[in-house]
């Protein structure tokens, strides 16, 4: 792959993206045909595939990040429990962020590389979808598609791994994120700390300053312990 410009790694510039209307994402149009050959063997295994994101732009994950940090929208701990906002400093609320939410510049679904799927079969028409971790185990609505995905994964040479199949401190496990290893490499080994600190210092986000002085600790926790 030739060079990524940094607005492209930054999720700025969606110039290598494509829609793929059978899914109703827009993903690298790299990451195109192996999508649609994991959905065929999914179907195959009786699972309607369908994926929850995919490509995110820089100004959505800011949206989002912005939410939580004024209380818009949930703050959760590590078990997915709610937390009082009041009670913690910026740097606590920053930390509980990043544990669910990439800082924004920071995400790999910037890349259009990576994907949430889950098994749109097994639900209600109306059913709310949470992409949380009780959705994935015993019981929870999803569980056979991913007791097959996991081995799949494993035994496959496709291309596609979890980057967040085990807790490392940094973001909580998440088996529904699936990445495209032979184009998501190429972004990871281009991703540039001080452009994202460039990026971060001319937005509008919310907790800025404490998110500048931590940076280097963000970055090593929450971006390149992940990649």
């Amino acid at each position: 792959m030739s060079a990524l410009t940094t607005k492209i790694i930054l999720g700025l510039d969606e110039g290598l993206l494509v829609e793929v209307p059978e899914l109703k994402c827009r993903v690298h149009h790299g990451l195109v045909q192996p999508l649609m050959t994991l959905a065929a063997q999914a179907a195959r295994a009786g699972f309607d595939l369908a994926v929850a994101s995919s490509y995110r732009s820089f100004d959505r994950q800011l949206h989002i990040w912005n939410a939580k940090a004024r209380g818009a929208r949930p703050l959760l701990d590590s078990a997915g429990v709610a937390l009082d906002v009041c009670t913690l400093t910026e740097r606590e609320i920053v930390f509980a962020i990043l544990r669910w939410s990439a800082l924004p510049g920071a995400s790999r679904h910037h890349w259009g590389t990576d994907i949430d799927v889950y098994d749109k079969s097994r639900i209600p028409e109306h059913y709310a979808l949470q992409l949380t971790a009780a959705e994935t185990q015993a019981g929870g609505p999803f569980a056979a598609f991913y007791q097959w995905l996991t081995p799949w994964l494993d035994t496959q040479t496709t291309g596609f791994y979890r980057p967040y199949a085990l807790d490392s401190g940094g973001i909580a496990p998440e088996p529904w994120h699936l990445s495209y290893a032979p184009l998501a490499q190429d972004f990871a080994q281009q991703f540039s700390a001080d452009s994202l600190r460039t990026q971060l210092q001319q937005t509008d986000i919310a907790l800025k300053a404490t998110i500048l002085a931590n940076l280097d600790e963000i970055i090593a926790r929450f971006v390149c312990n992940e990649r």
